[in-house]
């Protein structure tokens, strides 16, 4: 059979090695994306990072480092269409573009891992992580930053995650304390996300906000049952 007669113990063992490394590191990234409940989690990266892998490994024992350069031109070009799948757009928000940015760095580490580069597949693996996560607080302090109402039209955000059976109680508990301390409720829009859970976003009517205020509602609310997760952000329309 043809299959015995081209079967290579050194490259099998390569093979294993490579697709091995590429499952390890998109567990670690996919388990990132698993815990904040976003659309691609645990098992979207581990199959991305394998894939990317598995195709530049065999590109590179069939072709070479020649080949597998032409194929990791593909695996960028395809997994930006994969990548365009978790990318919503609602009203004037869009979402899952980091997810889909984080999907595309999975097909990175595998391409690494598939090139027989597990030290640099590992080094990606460690700032992507990085970027999703220490990150977070940075952002989270600059969404919170007073902005100039007077040059920009601000909208300002309440979210908060709860389980799906809990939702509506929440929903209505998030209002009750925003109109509370002041601050009116123009919209609530409800997002289901993974694990039985849902976001509850209100958007608020008020021009301008005080952070110390907000962050008493939000602290509060985090610690209502069913809750799991609460915070808030502003955001310009220009």
């Amino acid at each position: 059979m043809r299959l015995i007669e081209t079967f290579q113990t050194a490259d099998f063992i390569d093979t294993l090695a490579s697709l091995a490394v590429a499952f390890v590191l998109g567990t670690l990234i996919g388990a990132e994306r698993q815990y904040r409940l976003r659309t691609a989690g645990l098992r979207t990266n581990v199959l991305v990072a394998i894939g990317a892998a598995a195709f530049v490994d065999l590109a590179m024992h069939l072709a070479g480092p020649d080949g597998a350069t032409r194929v990791i031109a593909y695996v960028v070009s395809g997994i930006g269409f994969l990548g365009a799948g978790v990318i919503m757009k609602e009203g004037t928000n869009v979402r899952g573009l980091n997810t889909a940015a984080t999907l595309w760095s999975s097909a990175a580490v595998g391409a690494c891992a598939g090139a027989d580069l597990a030290a640099q597949a590992v080094a990606l693996t460690m700032f992507v992580l990085a970027g999703n996560t220490l990150l977070r607080p940075l952002v989270n302090a600059i969404n919170r930053s007073p902005l100039d109402e007077k040059s920009s039209e601000v909208d300002y955000d309440v979210k908060v995650t709860a389980d799906a059976p809990a939702m509506a109680d929440v929903r209505d508990l998030l209002v009750e304390k925003l109109e509370a301390a002041n601050y009116p409720v123009g919209d609530v829009e409800v997002v289901d996300r993974a694990n039985g859970a849902a976001e509850i976003v209100a958007r608020l009517t008020r021009t301008a906000v005080d952070p110390k205020e907000l962050d008493v509602v939000v602290a509060d609310m985090e610690r209502q049952a069913g809750v799991r997760h609460a915070t808030w952000e502003a955001s310009t329309r220009d």
